[in-house]
């Protein structure tokens, strides 16, 4: 599985310098804190660009040149004691990135009888943090605050950690390859996607792929390689009507998506090919379904039907940990109130909810060819979807909702299905999330994930819609 890149994550701490000779041994004691901070930052997973305990405000300068070259991701704030604001402003403003500011003091309360004011001021972050805040927002610097305590704070770091999580998602997003092979299904006018606005809104570069591309690597794929993904296909999927044929070209167009994935250096990928009178285009097209949810489980996002913005759906997703299968509404049932919701491929298979099912099918609705499919319903729980899609002015745009994956009886077609039921009830849920503009596609994904969206959708630029 691909690894979700760091966030790069740059920290400096604050302080007075007038402080230091009056009170010895307090610059180093917060410096000692900090260090703490920077090292749980890093247990994290995120890549920190410290610049130490900044005390004046031309320090706060020389620190902004240095963080404005990282191309950081987050800029982090450690309050450490009291500070002016002109000593933190300067800094955010080279950094041109959304700050998080950490009011956490060491203590979780004080000694009053006994804590002097060298103590006290060892203890005195939140002193300073309104100050800072209307310095920010006079500036319109995006900034959140996190308070609580330096340790044993599971709320104040779990909240740190999903900061640290959005930070190296959008870094992962931003620096990606998504494969575009072929072209979108013809007539879904909602799954139309500018190239150029992608990239500008998300960083992604989009790589144009010719079905030829793909026919070169199917073409190169050896018997070898088409019994070791048998193998695989066998191990991972309880089989129902496959034809050997079936399972053998799936599996030599598997191979051969693994090695496209290879040359073109892809963390994606949309697809879509029609083909004609079952020729060679509609062969491979046909045969995609197996190969793509294994990449999808692997951790590269393969959305169907040429849908490019559900792909960066999922790719978010799953760089959250949550899987993100490719997705559409199926059926409400107004009986048992809830949703039924699926795809005919693919899926994430990391998140069945038992063993998938690889059907052969004579037939695949609405589309070219026959061949074998993917059949499954995500885990029982928690879980949130998540569509992309794209407002008259042409930006992206987020939206999120939570809901579970209830048991029952589910399709028997081929297709990936669930039971998902949203708190407001099928008929308002579906009115709710109809009116935001959504593509009829979204990523489904396990857990509840609305506060992490939110923070990705902050430092990412991409605003969040939750129907709730």
């Amino acid at each position: 599985m691909p690894a979700t890149r760091p966030g790069r994550v740059g920290v400096f701490g604050i302080g007075l310098a007038a402080y230091w000779p009056q009170f010895p041994g307090l610059k180093e004691r917060l410096e000692g804190y900090q260090r703490e901070v920077e090292a749980r930052l890093a247990a994290m997973g995120a890549d920190v660009v410290s610049v130490g305990l900044v005390d004046t405000a031309p320090a706060a300068a020389k620190a902004g040149e240095r963080l404005a070259a990282s191309t950081l991701d987050l800029l982090i704030c450690y309050v450490g004691t009291y500070a002016t604001s002109s000593q933190v402003l300067p800094i955010v403003q080279h950094a041109h990135v959304p700050v998080l500011v950490l009011n956490l003091q060491p203590s979780s309360a004080l000694d009053y009888e006994n804590t002097d004011t060298g103590e006290w001021l060892a203890n005195c972050s939140t002193c300073c943090v309104p100050e800072i805040s209307n310095a920010f927002a006079r500036a319109r610097v995006q900034f959140r605050v996190v308070s609580g305590s330096l340790r044993d704070d599971a709320i104040a770091w779990g909240e740190i950690e999903e900061w640290v999580k959005a930070a190296a998602v959008r870094r992962s997003l931003r620096t990606s390859r998504i494969g575009f092979l072929g072209h979108t299904y013809p007539g879904m006018l909602d799954m139309y996607s500018d190239f150029t606005m992608v990239t500008a809104q998300t960083g992604a570069h989009i790589e144009v792929l010719e079905m030829c591309d793909l026919d070169a690597c199917v073409h190169a794929v050896t018997s070898t390689e088409v019994e070791a993904k048998t193998a695989v296909a066998r191990d991972t999927f309880h089989f129902e009507n496959v034809p050997d044929a079936d399972l053998e070209w799936a599996a030599r167009v598997a191979a051969g998506l693994d090695r496209l994935v290879e040359q073109f250096d892809l963390q994606g990928l949309t697809y879509y090919y029609r083909g004609l009178d079952g020729n060679r285009y509609e062969q491979l097209g046909a045969g995609m379904i197996l190969g793509n949810s294994l990449l999808t489980a692997g951790g590269i996002p393969a959305s169907g039907e040429g849908d490019l913005k559900t792909c960066l759906a999922m790719f978010i997703l799953d760089r959250l940990g949550a899987g993100g299968s490719f997705t559409e509404f199926y059926a409400m049932d107004l009986r048992e109130d809830f949703v039924l919701m699926g795809h005919d491929g693919p899926g994430h298979l990391a998140i069945s909810a038992r063993k998938p099912v690889l059907r052969g099918l004579g037939l695949y609705h609405g589309k070219r060819g026959s061949g074998v499919s993917i059949e499954f319903h995500v885990k029982h729980g928690p879980v949130s979807i998540l569509g992309m899609t794209q407002t008259a002015e042409g930006s992206l745009r987020m939206i999120a909702a939570e809901g579970e994956s209830i048991p029952g009886p589910t399709l028997r077609i081929g297709n990936t299905n669930s039971r998902l039921k949203f708190p407001q009830g099928p008929r308002q849920f579906v009115n709710a999330w109809c009116e935001q503009g959504p593509t009829h596609h979204c990523a489904l994904g396990i857990g509840h994930l609305r506060s992490s969206l939110r923070k990705f959708s902050e430092l990412s630029a991409i605003p969040l819609i939750e129907v709730t």
